[in-house]
Order: structure tokens, then C-alpha cells, then sequence
């Protein structure tokens, strides 16, 4: 079982993870934002991975760094999990639709950090949540993992309905790109030698 634990404190966050890349899609998120926590809970269960994750955030302040540094904590479980990344597929990508909206998502586990994120969001806010802060997830997220991500709206007028399609589809791809590839025999997908 691929599995990692982090644990990540600095002045603004205190974040305790556990991640099982290969598991059944049971989550238990308590970030203290309520739509983020829905949104984690989306990306576990269509990703297919156990996720335990908590956070204490200056939430008196905004949300910007507990989503930040969630996303940061998430990518840094998910390259410790999957170690020399040998064996595995490497590339994921999707058209996922949510209802009106429709989200293409795609994602190489390259070790570079790029992300390319082209979603509008019709609205400022969902609730208290500020739409321009899944940006900021996916971005901590990259940075940390080392990965390549490219999300873009293809259509969509309801922003809650683009963030699950958005996460739905970052779930799906990340199980994609992260299998075990039997024709590979355990060999790093990569010309260069080296992820």
C-alpha cells in the first residue's frame, strides 16, 4: 500500500494528514471550511484514495491559508506516497461534466511544478468561500507534488457546480496517473531516467 502521513504547523496552519493512494475512497476532512471539506471529500471518493486530514487555521483572518497550505500538506503526501514513482502510468486527463458545467483536467507527475488554470468562476463567492481560492489549492498542491496541472472550463454558469467538477476531475485524473502500469514491469516512464 502506498500510504503517506504529514504533518505540517506554522503560524497560520496546523495540518495532520494520512493518505492512502490506493484505497477506497473513505475520507474524514475537517479543514474548518466547510465547502472545502466538501470538496476533498468529492476528490477522495472519485479519486478513489483514503484521506484523513485535519487543520486548525486562522480562519478569523480568511480562508487563503488553510486552503493553501491544505493543498500544500495534500501534494506533499501524495510524492512522498508515491516514492521513486516507478511502474507507474504518469499521465491522467478527463471531460468531466457536473451538471451545466464541464471541466477538462489533465495531469502529468513530471517532478516540475505547472499549473495551468483557466476557470472563470461566474461568482466572487460560494457561501463565505472565495472562488479564486481553488486556484490557490491546486497551485500549493503543484508546487509540492512536482506536478504538471492543467484544468480548463469548457462550460458551466453555476460556480459550486465548476468546483466539483474541478475536484471530481483532479480526483479521477490523480488515480489515472498514479496506477501501476503492468507493461511498464516496474520501469520508470521516462526517457530521462528520472521523475
Amino acid at each position: 500500500m502506498r500510504t503517506a502521513i504529514v504533518k505540517r504547523t506554522t503560524a497560520e496552519t496546523d495540518i495532520q494528514l494520512t493518505l492512502n493512494i490506493d484505497g477506497s475512497g473513505d475520507a474524514k476532512i475537517d479543514t474548518g471550511i466547510g465547502f472545502l471539506d466538501h470538496m476533498l471529500t468529492l476528490f477522495a471518493c472519485h479519486g478513489l484514495f483514503d484521506l484523513t486530514l485535519s487543520c486548525r487555521g486562522d480562519l478569523k483572518v480568511d480562508g487563503h491559508h488553510t486552503t493553501e497550505d491544505v493543498g500544500i500538506a495534500l501534494g506533499e503526501a501524495f510524492a512522498k506516497a508515491l516514492g521513486d514513482k516507478k511502474g507507474i502510468v504518469r499521465y491522467g486527463n478527463t471531460v468531466l461534466p457536473m451538471d451545466e458545467a464541464l471541466v477538462l483536467a489533465a495531469v502529468d507527475l513530471s517532478g516540475r511544478c505547472c499549473l495551468c488554470f483557466d476557470v472563470a468562476f461566474p461568482t466572487e463567492k460560494i457561501g463565505s468561500f472565495d472562488c479564486e481560492l481553488v486556484s490557490e489549492f491546486f497551485y500549493g498542491f503543484c508546487r509540492a507534488a512536482g506536478v504538471t496541472l492543467h484544468v480548463k472550463k469548457l462550460a458551466g454558469t453555476n460556480s459550486h457546480h465548476l468546483s466539483e467538477a474541478c475536484f471530481k476531475a483532479f480526483g479521477r485524473i490523480l488515480r489515472a496517473a498514479s496506477a501501476p502500469d503492468p507493461a511498464r514491469g516496474g520501469a520508470l516512464p521516462s526517457t530521462k531516467g528520472a521523475l
